[in-house]
């Protein structure tokens, strides 16, 4: 079996007593995407933190493309190529949608962002940007102020942000949560032309778009991984059933 592009191994995080990651042990192979749920209070969003870097952990170990990167920050995981976006958007919506991805592109370039007002004028970062705009069909909306982008629009940006930096494995946080049918619809085709080419860990509730997605589901409940397989397999799982997933909503 091939080594996986993540690794994770008997992570955890405590906050006082409570136990939000307890002994997480997950494989992320590449071009695959990999869905995390479980009910809310599982600990998801957490290990999303510490996948990222914005979390220290307590024990464990994360090791990605043959890299352990467990002691390092979020900055240094963006430049190996794992970023993330975060469950509310993170844009900056007095700029424009190309203002915004320029700004990406310059920091993967190791440029200050102090000099981020001049990144849309040159014109190699515009190149890189407007790719990353079309591979996430947002072309026509460059120049438009990125606050007027529907919530769609938005979280279709934040992968084009994410895609920009170079990542190689892109963390989403619910990235269908408060859309419509539509955009979902628009999202979900989205993350599905990225598979191969990139690869992606997703926490989402919409189980339609998760078993239509996912290459490998796991499951978290209080904290601990408590299946992971194909979706067909945890689909079916006695104990996904009773903790979360429900008979009628998996039938």
């Amino acid at each position: 079996m091939l080594e996986p592009l993540l690794a994770v191994k008997g992570l955890r995080k405590n906050f006082g007593a409570l136990k939000v990651t307890d002994n997480v042990d997950l494989n992320v192979q590449k071009g695959e995407i990999h869905a995390l749920i479980g009910p809310n209070g599982a600990g998801k969003t957490t290990l999303i933190h510490q996948l990222s870097g914005n979390l220290r952990s307590d024990a464990g170990s994360v090791v990605f493309a043959g890299q352990d990167i467990t002691r390092l920050g979020m900055a240094e995981r963006v430049h190996l190529g794992l970023a993330r976006s975060f469950q509310i958007t993170s844009i900056l919506d007095g700029f424009s949608v190309l203002e915004n991805v320029a700004m990406a592109v310059q920091a993967r370039s190791g440029s200050s962002f102090r000099f981020f007002r001049d990144a849309s004028r040159e014109d190699e970062i515009n190149i890189q940007a407007n790719k990353a705009l079309a591979r996430v069909q947002l072309a026509d909306r460059a120049y438009r102020r990125a606050g007027s982008l529907s919530h769609g629009e938005k979280r279709q940006l934040e992968i084009a942000i994410a895609l920009a930096t170079g990542a190689r494995l892109l963390l989403l946080d619910e990235p269908l949560a408060g859309t419509g049918h539509e955009e979902s619809a628009v999202l979900v085709e989205l993350m599905r032309s990225l598979r191969g080419s990139h690869t992606l860990v997703l926490i989402e509730h919409d189980m339609d778009a998760v078993f239509s997605l996912a290459d490998h589901v796991s499951v978290l409940v209080y904290g601990s991984v408590i299946a992971s397989g194909e979706p067909s397999t945890v689909r079916s799982h006695p104990d996904v059933r009773a903790a979360y997933l429900g008979e009628e909503e998996i039938a």
